[in-house]
């Protein structure tokens, strides 16, 4: 299984319509993807149709009891979408509450890898969608991935949170002791702005080595996947942001070590 993270500390940059659109353009290539909700506002989960207030199950439930031992009880966690080969591991709202409820516990870093291990021969593929906020989600998302998709929006406020997101990074890899390789994704862009224009050419300048060399355009068939549900490329396969995540999905294919 290979695992990805899609995060970022700022909400609003395309975390969750990455996940979506990557994990469904690997899916029609034939791989099995599990999609990961690791925010407590759910919207990976709602996306698909699911409730994150009246879930009985869902990776809150994981952290306790030790549930992530019993690959029964994950399997039986996990929840459909609109392709036979990805399944949602949801969220519900009580993930709020996780970081005071765990707070001092030991190994409550790696429950999420330690699931993900009980599933490793089932897909192909693990995408993750993470909160905005540095936590204990966060840290389960970096110390599960073997590669890091950074979503920022074209503008101002964007550069500030992945100036963050980076030192954050930087972080975990020296208290992990290990490299973890990350893409920097341009997102929301729209080249009849100069905000767009001038914060990706910030970007380019501060973040050379990292950055992918496209951007996800502004498109609102984006919006209306979402608001039925569906994946991106079942909607409209030749859609300006389809295309853009097909280029984005070979890129990180071949950066995978």
């Amino acid at each position: 299984m290979r695992i990805w993270s899609v995060s970022n500390q700022k909400g609003g940059v395309g975390k969750t319509t990455s996940v979506v659109s990557l994990g469904g353009l690997l899916a029609a290539q034939g791989k099995r993807v599990l999609l990961v909700d690791l925010d407590p506002h759910g919207s990976l989960t709602s996306y698909f149709g699911q409730d994150p207030d009246g879930l009985e199950r869902s990776l809150y439930h994981l952290f306790f009891e030790k549930r992530w031992r019993n690959v029964d009880y994950i399997r039986e966690t996990l929840q459909p979408t609109s392709m036979d080969n990805v399944s949602l591991l949801p969220a519900t709202t009580s993930l709020a509450t996780l970081e005071r409820q765990v707070s001092g516990q030991d190994g409550m870093g790696l429950v999420l890898a330690r699931s993900l291990a009980q599933l490793w021969d089932d897909y192909d593929y693990a995408i993750l969608d993470t909160p905005p906020i540095l936590g204990v989600l966060l840290v389960n998302a970096l110390a599960a991935c073997q590669q890091l998709v950074i979503p920022t929006q074209t503008e101002f406020l964007a550069l500030k949170g992945l100036e963050r997101m980076v030192h954050t990074l930087k972080m975990v890899m020296t208290s992990q002791k290990r490299q973890l390789p990350y893409c920097i994704v341009p997102t929301l862009f729209d080249r009849r702005t100069s905000a767009s224009l001038t914060s990706l050419k910030e970007m380019r300048r501060t973040y050379k080595e990292s950055l992918w060399d496209e951007a996800i355009p502004v498109d609102t068939r984006l919006r209306d996947a979402s608001f039925k549900g569906v994946f991106p490329h079942q909607l409209d396969p030749e859609s300006r942001g389809v295309r853009a995540y097909k280029h984005l999905l070979a890129s990180l294919d071949r950066e995978e070590p």
